[in-house]
């Protein structure tokens, strides 16, 4: 309501509707009323996120058809995007589905149902959460409501929020020089100091907003799942959508890639499967072809891991397929960061046009400073040593005394990101927009 106060009334109207066509769908006697049921309330959550995410994107697509055929416009209004329209959509198709498929029960309280739906923490950007993951936790957290859930959960809660702060905000500063800059003529240290800055800020700001998320939760005594598990690290395409994103993986898994035949269709088939999935994924990120794009490479580049890249990176030293993974995500990520085609032919044209001419963006030794810190973060659980101190700073298992330490280092840290937020400009999560 504080950001967007009238789109309150959309969500509401959709929840409140479906809440009673799952009630309905759930008492049926009939497989033809559930089916009903069930087709109803999907129809209702995808025509909102239809409506509200992707008509500009297919007017403007047909306009600029009507335009090439000489024909006159269709006068069209612009909408705006609702806030974490895409994550609640996706909850409450879970939830319809499951109470379908006779995973759980549907809940009885209106207001339970509610709170599983707009739960704050994760309305905006995820985790996005199935409702048998949580449902013991509504009706009850009394188990979870503990001075070490809520202290652990404000640890968790600051490590996000610094990821943001200090390390996303000061690459999103750079990366905005670079994708905004005159790429034409693009040299070639700025074109990878901007894929790279773009790569730190997408991850430390959605990886950050999970922790926020995850541990505004646990102080009020949820367990929301694991969001990410150092993507980075991962030595090929089909690993990095294991870490990166984890509940939208699951998402697509069970409720796209299953359905469509999963692992047991021929080779071909398997391989459309992919494919489809991953363009879904494209769209359902933005209402962009540079979207889309993104979703196909990706697709594609599992495919080919499939027929035969898997093979190959088993044959190698471990570094390099993590290094040819890298940078193959980053290459990804210029399209999903670049505004048009033409803009993500200038960077990836001067990645490669061993132009050192002046620089004219102005990078400063701080900015430097925590490019260094992100990839050091990004990589360094690729060592036993590394893994295990972040598995101890993370999950938080210590009692006693160790419990002061961490708190004092969390207020310095949650001082520090004040101050920065206070001395900054306005930087919302990128995840917003979707």
């Amino acid at each position: 309501m504080w950001g967007a106060p009238k789109f309150i009334f959309a969500i509401l109207a959709t929840t409140t509707v479906d809440f009673y066509f799952v009630a309905l769908l759930d008492r049926s006697k009939t497989e033809s009323r559930r089916k009903l049921f069930l087709v109803l309330s999907l129809m209702l959550n995808v025509e909102m996120l239809f409506y509200f995410k992707y008509c500009n994107f297919f007017i403007e697509n047909f306009n600029h058809i009507l335009n090439v055929a000489g024909i006159k416009e269709v006068h069209w209004t612009k909408i705006f995007l609702p806030i974490g329209i895409s994550f609640y959509t996706f909850e409450s198709l879970t939830y319809v589905i499951d109470v379908y498929r006779k995973v759980h029960k549907p809940l009885r309280n209106f207001f339970q149902y509610q709170l599983y739906i707009i739960l704050f923490p994760k309305l905006i950007a995820g985790p996005i959460i199935r409702y048998h993951e949580i449902s013991d936790q509504i009706p009850d957290r009394s188990a979870r409501d503990t001075i070490d859930n809520k202290l652990t959960g404000f640890y968790r809660f600051i490590l996000g929020l610094s990821k943001k702060v200090i390390i996303a905000n000061t690459m999103a500063a750079l990366a905005d020089k670079v994708f905004t800059s005159d790429l034409y003529h693009l040299n070639t240290p700025m074109a990878w100091m901007g894929m790279l800055a773009y790569a730190f800020q997408i991850y430390f700001d959605f990886s950050g907003y999970s922790d926020m998320a995850i541990g505004i939760g646990k102080m009020l005594g949820f367990k929301f799942p694991e969001n990410f598990d150092n993507p980075y690290t991962s030595g090929s395409i089909t690993e990095f959508w294991r870490r990166w994103h984890m509940t939208l993986g699951s998402w697509m898994k069970n409720y796209l890639y299953i359905p469509l035949g999963g692992n047991k269709v021929s080779a071909r088939r398997l391989y459309i499967n992919l494919w489809v999935v991953f363009v879904i994924s494209g769209f359902w990120h933005g209402a962009s072809w540079t979207f889309i794009f993104w979703g196909v490479y990706h697709g594609v580049l599992l495919v080919l891991e499939r027929l035969f890249l898997l093979r190959l990176y088993r044959k190698l030293p471990k570094f390099i397929p993590v290094i040819v993974t890298f940078l193959l995500v980053c290459i990804g990520w210029v399209f999903f960061r670049a505004d048009h085609f033409k803009d993500a032919y200038h960077i990836l044209r001067s990645l490669t046009s061993f132009n050192f001419e002046i620089n004219y963006i102005f990078i400063n030794n701080f900015t430097v400073f925590v490019m260094v810190l992100a990839a050091i973060l990004s990589f360094f659980t690729l060592t036993k040593i590394g893994k295990g101190i972040q598995d101890r700073i993370y999950y938080f298992n210590e009692k006693g005394l160790h419990y002061l330490p961490a708190t004092i280092g969390s207020i310095c840290l949650f001082y520090f990101c004040l101050a920065a937020i206070s001395a900054g400009t306005f930087n919302p999560f990128i995840y917003f927009r979707f």
